[in-house]
């Protein structure tokens, strides 16, 4: 399985690839991860995960947090 995770308009979030589909995570400042309450659908590919997040959070931006970028 595979485990994106990025920085959305300074929430971490991580998704996880699983053989039902996506799994979507938020990722606490303590590094524990809690189930999100959203939903990537099984037809976006891993990459437009980071365009696909963007589009949905876009009223999260902020002038200081005003992108969605990937987490090594």
């Amino acid at each position: 399985m595979s485990d994106y995770r990025f920085n959305v308009f300074g929430m971490c979030v991580s998704v996880l690839a699983t053989d039902a589909g996506w799994e979507t995570f938020i990722i606490g400042s303590e590094g524990k991860r809690r189930p999100a309450e959203f939903i990537v659908p099984n037809s976006i590919p891993a990459e437009e995960l980071a365009q696909y997040l963007g589009d949905l959070f876009h009223e999260n931006a902020t002038p200081r947090n005003n992108s969605v970028v990937p987490i090594e």
